[in-house]
């Protein structure tokens, strides 16, 4: 046995040594896309990032840049963290393999030399076989939380297994002991690792008890129990009677802010001291005392019921726990184990006090300030993003009938010394029309019009006029054919059977879809993938030819075959980190971004199987060789066709290590504004990165990023008064109590007869002055009204010119004031901040808003932008000829900006470019264009040449391949005189076009109906380029549209 324990380290360690490798040779060396940027900056100086917040991530992460040798190492120390903790998982997953597979064997003490090679080769396998999975992959090269989440998920349960090894030895209490406290340094990170719970109480259950389906049901009931407890009664309710202890004392009995959170922490330790004390001792006295501070905390949980009913459950789980206690009372051991587990999982979670503490601090990103109980809770319950019905509730197009009233909003008011109620949630919670209800409801989104055309297209419903009441069959057909054959199934393919491309599906043929490299599987569904088209072939495209899938179902066949228990333990793990999750989630169509990520824990437990399937193989070649060599037949043979064909197919695609993408977009909007601007962002992809830019690598700080999201946020507001390094305070006028929570959430705008446009300032100083002018009394109490969606602002002619805002040659075109509307019937409370901000900036400061912040972000100033790089320029004239592309041009800022700044491209043949990298890409060539045809307008062909050549060097055809917004880069090539130029893009757009429809007509029977989106897209492009090139003169790109746009549109028409 030692023997094999010492080769089981060894094995352990290599492969972690080949994950670790692996990972960081393909890292990121900077930030990535969405949500990475912030988690670096907030690890970086220890910040508040977005709820339920990531603290143990963070401070880790903390650790970690303190070996960067500059800031811009931060971020590769950062993902370096990730790298090594996906390492260590796959070095827990080797030897939770090994130990389930030594429980196959039976082997107990002495270990054949074949059987440690089949449980080894099962390791080897099943880990290497993970490592190179596609999802996992993904995670382990970038600075987020979800690779440390898969370390967590593989420690514990390879935790609970070692247990099961030495349940009967003593001490073995301090392996349960030591899965709590991992459990409490999970929520740390992710709260995904909450779902091995149910998996662990199985392996529990199997140990201890003879099992049976009636107990096994049981057990799972308790351990949704279990699960519950933590996800419910400690991370928030803990908290929450915090909160309750805190307005108990502080409003009830007058003491000090802070002392109710005191006195609940000292009577929390307290009872479990004397908890722990009588577990040990048996002393009657101490278990009184602890009984004692066991009623005053029932107490306590109690009055913190909101209703009757909460009042009810509550009491049922009080005398639960009672009952326990008493019943166990005399099992002084398990008491002391569940009170330790407690104190562990406590301890744990206690990571979340950082927050608490740099919130006070006031740092930089300060993220739903939890500065303390109160808000601290309602960080943890995520109450920004709203929530969603899980067994009970609406329909998309349910009518609301009523609401009713919310739980009231404290906040702490230093000038009374109280917690005062600012939003008494009055009214809050709408009721919808019962017969629009459904238990189990998927299709729920009622707020967003284009949600509800998804979920009838997914559901095969045929109701444009939304009035047909979803029938619980279409409600399921969306269940399964969305949020779980496309939400969890296709990713599940992804990893283990192939991937078409990393394009985000949206319910297209062509993207995003699982293939399996054979021809019979894949044709009929998406198309014939053996020729495509040279503008669709992908990187990710990944054929494993469903040898990992097949491997996998091996061994989950003959695990269950040799070991049902550890079967079910392992499929637990499967479902909960799979199918419960979609469950949960209940996701609506689309989504911002692919999702797969979510599901990693779910692979790894398939990568288990993978593994044992290494000795069905084993198993099967024994019948031909002997025991040994089968082993190693097996291993070898299993080694190239599943771990080998992953990491063959998927290293070129999930190899980072030479993409700074992100940086250079963070650093291109920066670069786009003017000293001291204001910028104004929308989403993710256009404000983590510039945060991370501007705390990390100090990158132009005297830019301030308002997010327009966050922005109705009140404590964003907050900070947005505030100075942030060289950027002062936002010219925000209102006051705390006139944009706190619960007041101006919404500003209805309503076209009243009289009015006209009206001033930004005199709406903003009734607001402050007298806001009783601008509300309606309704049946819903009190609204906020602007009587007119016409607005405006004055402008200081001299001003504009004199810091520059106008150029002189553009000064005879400066307004008087901007006049604008806002085409809508209300106002967010960012919009209105944002309004406030345009109000008072009085032209001192450049105004910018980010190009892809989208137009319900511009509000409606969008004849008033100036395209000035990455963002529009606020000016005070408009633009001369309104077209399709938004704002104006002035080239010479323009093309300084492009020519001269931009550090923005996509020509590096050694870095992969995803999606998300394709639409930055296609939107840089279109402000190149745009910049080229203003300077061909201008006469100014030489420059107009140069920012064609620039794009085309920037965005070659070779690494993104030349689409529409291609053609006016050719356009401008001819209109500036470099005809070959032209003619060189133009023949690749038509070149790609018509391989492309040559595709798409070439396929046959119902899969060719299926792209019939692509044969209009192609048609309408090639029409295109031929009237450019006809307008040219360009007669052989017109006979070559010509020769091929007849036979294709004349097929396009025989086959409608």
């Amino acid at each position: 046995m030692k023997q094999y324990q010492r080769f089981n380290n060894l094995l352990g360690w290599t492969v972690f040594a080949i994950a670790s490798a692996v990972y960081l040779l393909t890292i990121e060396p900077t930030a990535s896309l969405w949500d990475c940027g912030e988690y670096i900056a907030t690890a970086f100086k220890l910040q508040v990032g977005h709820p339920p917040g990531a603290p143990l991530f963070q401070i880790l992460g903390r650790i970690f840049t303190l070996f960067a040798p500059e800031t811009s190492k931060v971020a590769l120390m950062m993902n370096s963290m990730s790298a090594l903790s996906s390492g260590f998982t796959i070095l827990f997953l080797f030897w939770t393999i090994t130990m389930l597979a030594r429980k196959l064997l039976k082997v107990t003490d002495q270990v054949e030399p074949w059987q440690m090679l089949v449980i080894f080769g099962s390791g080897l396998v099943g880990s290497l076989a993970y490592t190179f999975t596609d999802s996992f992959w993904f995670s382990a090269v970038e600075g987020e939380v979800y690779a440390m989440s898969s370390f967590f998920t593989a420690i514990v349960f390879w935790a609970i297994l070692k247990w099961d090894l030495v349940a009967d030895k003593p001490h073995a209490a301090r392996w349960l002991i030591f899965i709590a406290y991992l459990v409490g340094l999970s929520i740390g990170v992710h709260l995904l690792n909450l779902l091995a719970i149910p998996a662990i109480t199985l392996v529990y259950y199997f140990r201890n008890y003879k099992p049976s389906n009636k107990g096994i049901v049981i057990t799972l009931l308790i351990s949704i129990g279990i699960l519950a407890f933590v996800m419910y009664g400690v991370i928030p309710e803990i908290v929450s009677m915090f909160a309750k202890a805190e307005l108990v004392l502080v409003n009830g009995l007058g003491l000090p802010f802070n002392s109710g959170s005191i006195v609940f922490a000292l009577l929390l330790v307290a009872f479990i001291v004397f908890g722990i004390l009588f577990s040990v001792s048996g002393n009657p006295k101490l278990f009184i005392v602890f009984a004692i501070l066991g009623g005053l905390l029932a107490l306590l949980f109690l009055i913190e019921a909101q209703s009757f009913g909460g009042v009810l459950m509550r009491l049922l789980i009080v005398a639960l726990l009672v009952f326990l206690i008493y019943k166990y009372k005399t099992y002084r051991p398990v008491l002391n184990t569940i009170l330790l587990s407690l104190v562990f999982l406590l301890i744990g979670y206690s990571s979340f006090l950082m927050l608490v503490i740099r919130s006070n601090a006031n740092t930089p990103i300060n993220e739903n300030r939890p500065s303390d109980a109160i808000s601290l809770l309602g960080y943890l319950n995520r109450e920004q993003y709203g929530d969603w019905p899980l067994f009970y509730g609406q329909y998309y197009n349910a009518e609301i009938v009523s609401y009713k009233d919310g739980n009231p909003l404290y906040t702490k008011d230093k000038a009374t010394g109280k917690y005062v109620v600012t939003d008494t949630r009055k009214n809050s919670i709408p009721q919808f029309d019962p017969k629009y209800c459904t238990v189990f409801p998927r299709m729920y989104e009622h707020v967003q019009p284009e949600h509800a055309e998804e979920y009838k297209r997914w559901a095969g419903i045929d109701d444009p006029e939304n009035q047909h009441i979803p029938t619980f069959g279409e409600n399921l057909r969306f269940f399964f054919n969305y949020q779980i054959s496309f939400m969890y199934w296709r990713y599940f393919m992804w990893n283990f059977a192939g991937r078409q491309n990393d394009n985000q599906g949206m319910f297209s043929r062509t993207d995003g879809n699982w293939i399996s490299g054979i021809p019979f599987l894949d044709n009929a569904r998406v198309g014939d993938q053996s020729n495509l088209p040279d503008s669709r072939k992908n990187k990710a495209t990944n054929k494993y030819y469903l040898l990992p899938l097949l491997l996998g179902i091996i061994g989950l066949y003959y695990q269950f075959g040799r070991d049902r228990n550890s079967g079910l333990v392992v499929l637990m793990l499967f479902l909960m980190t799979g199918l419960a999750i979609v469950l949960y989630l209940n996701q609506y169509s689309p989504q911002p971004r692919e999702r797969d990520y979510a599901f990693a824990a779910s692979f790894y437990a398939f990568a288990i199987w993978i593994g044992i399937g290494v000795m069905l193989v084993a198993d099967l070649l024994s019948k031909y060789l002997n025991k040994t060599v089968s082993a190693l037949a097996a291993t070898a043979v299993c080694l190239v066709a599943v771990p080998g064909i992953l990491a063959s197919q998927n290293w070129d695609d999930h190899d980072r290590s030479n993409r700074y993408t992100a940086l250079e977009i963070a650093k291109a909007y920066l670069d786009s504004c003017e000293e001291n601007a204001i910028l104004f962002t929308n989403g993710d992809n256009d404000t983590f990165p510039l945060w991370y830019a501007q705390e990390v690598e100090g990158y132009r700080t005297d830019v301030r990023v308002c997010n327009m999201s966050l922005l109705g946020m009140d404590w964003y507001i907050d900070q947005m008064k505030s100075k942030a390094y060289e950027s002062e305070p936002l010219p925000i006028s209102m006051k705390n109590e006139k944009y706190r929570q619960g007041t101006r959430d919404v500003v209805y705008m309503q076209e009243e007869q009289g009015y006209g446009a009206i001033s930004l300032k005199k709406l903003f100083k009734l607001i402050d002055v007298d806001e009783t002018k601008l509300k309606v009394e309704t049946d819903y109490g009190l609204l906020d009204v602007f009587p007119t969606k016409t607005f405006s602002i004055p402008v200081d002619s001299a001003r504009v010119v004199n810091n520059g805002t106008v150029p002189l040659a553009l000064a005879g075109n400066i307004k008087k004031e901007l006049v604008w509307k806002i085409n809508r019937g209300a106002l967010g409370k960012n919009d209105l901040a944002a309004l406030d901000i345009i109000a008072h900036f009085d032209w001192k400061r450049p105004v910018y808003f980010g190009a892809l912040a989208g137009r319900d972000a511009y509000l409606g100033l969008q004849k008033y932008f100036r395209l000035e790089g990455q963002a529009y320029r606020l000016v005070p004239y408009e633009v001369g000829v309104e077209t399709d592309d938004i704002g104006s041009v002035y080239t010479p800022i323009l093309y300084k900006n492009l020519m001269s700044k931009t550090q923005l491209k996509f020509n590096n043949p050694k870095v992969y470019y995803g999606d998300d990298h394709v639409r930055l890409a296609v939107n840089l060539r279109n402000t190149y264009a745009r910049l080229a045809a203003a300077l061909v307008d201008e006469g100014k062909n030489k420059k107009a040449i140069e920012v064609c050549d620039r794009i085309v060097e920037l965005v070659p055809n070779q690494i993104i391949s030349y689409d529409y917004f291609a053609i006016p880069i050719a356009e401008c090539y001819y209109k500036a005189g470099a005809t070959e130029k032209g003619n060189a893009i133009m023949n690749t757009v038509v070149e790609n076009f018509t391989q492309n429809l040559t595709y798409y007509f070439a396929l046959k029977g119902q899969v060719a109906q299926r792209f019939d989106f692509e044969k209009r897209q192609g048609l309408a492009v090639l029409n295109a380029a031929k009237e450019i090139a006809e307008a040219h003169g360009q007669k052989e790109i017109v006979a070559k549209i010509e020769a091929n746009f007849g036979v294709f549109y004349q097929r396009y028409l025989e086959n409608k």
